[in-house]
């Protein structure tokens, strides 16, 4: 049988440049000491062919260097666009993410957060689905947790960027109303155990004041699951003049029902998104919606997850993202 080859050790690489084995390990890392001893300690270390072992250095440090993404839906494309960035964001930092999916479940994603809080990453990135679940705190209390889209009320986090719905949701329908919109249906993926939803309460509140008449019908983001709930929603002479969706996902669902029934997009119904997905703007008509920076959202994230595992002190624990309306094609003046 072939043994495989043997791993250089941390003390060879010490005994090559003639330095003790912790000065070598913060040469390594790049902390204490000079520039030109960490240049030579990772001459020797490439020339031996030395690697860190991963295992050796989580027990020696007490981290892992992988922090648990949690994504409340995957489903979302746009989602999906944010936790790669993000993945990006923590791998430039030599961190790893472990991207799980929620599949928008809210008892599934508190046993998912559980189980990443169990597998010891040294902090936990979620996207909640219920950011009012009472278990969060407990979460919280056992790992750094930065929150993404909306906050945890009942955890104490060690950041926040949070997406200023309030703000993009009066936005969206105040431009329908500007139109001449007074009848808005709004397509949200909040389930029947998550009903006090930020989001859900801002559009009552926003129609009330504005005076739309808003009837929120619950959608999931697969595409063939919205196109469904889209149907029903475009079919009847009494059907709503305007779809306003919660993600883009949930728009391309209503583009394809309404191409079934023969109504035009921008024509026939007005459709808004929310998220500012690519492909969004390659539809016929583009379709309107509201950005929120995607590439803003995911270095503040990775900023305040490693600051947060590092031990540093933050400014700002809690960054909002402003909206911006994308107005094209898919809502129209009645």
């Amino acid at each position: 049988m072939v043994r495989p080859p043997k791993r250089t050790t941390l003390r060879e690489v010490a005994e090559a440049t003639g330095l003790s084995t912790a000065a070598v390990s913060y040469a390594l890392r790049g902390k204490h000491v000079s520039k030109e001893t960490e240049e030579r300690v990772r001459k020797a270390a490439a020339e031996l062919g030395y690697e860190a072992d991963p295992i050796a250095r989580a027990l020696a440090s007490g981290r892992t260097s992988t922090v648990g993404v949690l994504a409340g839906d995957l489903q979302d494309l746009w989602q999906q666009q944010l936790m790669a960035a993000i993945g990006r964001e923590l791998l430039a930092g030599d961190r790893y993410a472990l991207i799980v999916d929620a599949g928008g479940d809210p008892d599934r994603e508190l046993v998912l957060a559980k189980q990443l809080r169990d597998q010891r990453v040294d902090a936990l990135l979620v996207s909640p689905v219920n950011p009012a679940a009472e278990e969060w705190s407990a979460i919280a209390d056992a790992l750094p947790v930065v929150a993404v889209g909306d906050s945890l009320g009942r955890a104490r986090t060690v950041g926040q960027v949070i997406f200023d719905n309030r703000a993009g949701i009066d936005a969206v329908l105040e431009y329908l109303h500007g139109l001449g919109h007074r009848r808005v249906t709004v397509l949200t993926p909040t389930r029947p155990s998550t009903p006090d939803r930020p989001a859900d309460v801002y559009v009552r509140e926003a129609a009330d004041r504005i005076g739309l008449r808003a009837e929120l019908v619950p959608c999931p983001q697969e595409l063939a699951a919205a196109t469904v709930v889209a149907r029903g929603v475009l079919d009847g002479e009494r059907r709503a003049t305007a779809v306003f969706c919660f993600s883009d996902s949930l728009a391309y669902g209503v583009y394809a029902a309404a191409a079934e029934a023969s109504l035009v997009v921008g024509r026939d119904v007005s459709v808004v998104g929310f998220d500012d997905h690519p492909v969004s703007r390659v539809l016929t008509p583009p379709l309107t919606t509201v950005g929120w920076g995607l590439t803003q959202i995911a270095a503040e994230a990775a900023r305040l997850t490693a600051s947060a595992i590092e031990g540093k002190r933050v400014r700002r624990k809690r960054i909002l993202c402003a909206p911006v309306m994308c107005a094209r094609g898919s809502a129209v003046a009645l």
